[in-house]
């Protein structure tokens, strides 16, 4: 006696695949690239490749996004140590015989190509804590949190050291949120943030005698200083290195409420705003969009971090256990 068997349909064998997506949070990820491709569009159609670039550059991310999310946790887990491991190693051989380039020792040459290990960390560093807390589970020490630290610490301060200051407080917040949700009191997160909340609004302050000529700030090397005193008050050098600043600030302002119009931005298509496609994205989108647009793009964000944010409002299956201790 022959048996049927009902061949199961494309989505039927495709499904699976899509089953540890998280919907509203991939619909946000999505609408937030296709803004992204609509102003790099705008912004970049008449330079080259660069728009083509982006676009290639995206397709590559979402394959990649898509084939990590078929990779169990565990898995990730289990090369969170090499590769934690190599990106260190790779910090340490920058620091030793790195290649410099714009003033700053950041790259190594491994033969093939050239790379920049503080990349690596920027993934590695969220795995390794993550490695490590999961390790800790149901035992968690104070000498944890200070070897959670120290796991911290060591990347940051050799990638502080090439100087990037950017990459390494980027580092330094990824690494911090893993600690925070692993189980850290609030009453040793409030107090830094407050000192932190105080300096800020004491350089803001004291702006015109700390940027004043001459002065020199502890820790930080001169570009750094000069960059935020820059930003405090872009005026100071209108033509140099304000020039950005202005410029942004105008293109933002010239906006308005609903924008100029797709593909009707002045400064940008002008040439008033340098980085156009790179550092000042946002400017170029507000000068299209207006404040409605931007409003939109902030929602969505908000919306990301929020349907990421582990909750038992933004994910019923949280239970209270998702939270830091009291």
């Amino acid at each position: 006696m022959a048996t049927v068997f009902d061949k199961p349909s494309i989505w039927q064998r495709v499904a699976p695949w899509f089953r540890g997506f998280d919907g509203p949070l991939a619909f946000a990820v999505f609408l937030l690239a296709c803004a992204g491709l609509l102003i790099m569009y705008s912004s970049g159609f008449d330079r080259g490749t660069r728009f083509e670039d982006h676009g290639r550059n995206m397709l590559i991310a979402a394959c990649v996004m898509f084939v990590v999310a078929q990779v169990p946790p565990q898995r990730l887990m289990a090369v969170a140590v090499p590769l934690y491991t190599v990106g260190v190693s790779l910090l340490v051989a920058v620091a030793l015989f790195g290649i410099t380039k714009k003033g700053g020792k950041r790259w190594i040459n491994i033969g093939i190509t050239q790379i920049q290990p503080s990349e690596i960390l920027k993934i590695a560093m969220p795995l390794m804590l993550a490695w490590w807390f999961q390790k800790r589970e149901g035992q968690l020490r104070p000498l944890d949190f200070g070897v959670a630290a120290l796991l911290l610490g060591v990347p940051v301060a050799l990638i502080m050291k090439q100087p990037d200051l950017g990459t390494s407080l980027l580092i330094l917040a990824a690494g911090l949120s893993v600690i925070f949700f692993a189980g850290m009191s609030w009453r040793l997160v409030i107090p830094p943030v407050v000192l932190a909340v105080v300096g800020v609004g004491l350089i803001v302050a004291f702006e015109p005698s700390l940027c004043a000529d001459g002065v020199r700030w502890p820790v930080l090397h001169d570009y750094q200083q000069q960059r935020i005193c820059t930003l405090l008050d872009p005026t100071r050098d209108p033509l140099g290195k304000g020039f950005h600043i202005i410029q942004g600030m105008i293109a933002i302002g010239s906006g308005g409420v609903t924008g100029m119009g797709f593909l009707k931005g002045t400064q940008t298509h002008l040439e008033f705003i340098p980085e156009h496609t790179t550092d000042f994205i946002f400017a170029a989108f507000s000068e299209e969009f207006g404040l409605v647009g931007n409003l939109l793009l902030i929602a969505a964000f908000i919306f990301l971090i929020l349907r990421g944010w582990p909750s038992p409002w933004t994910h019923p299956r949280c239970s209270r256990a998702c939270w830091p201790a009291a």
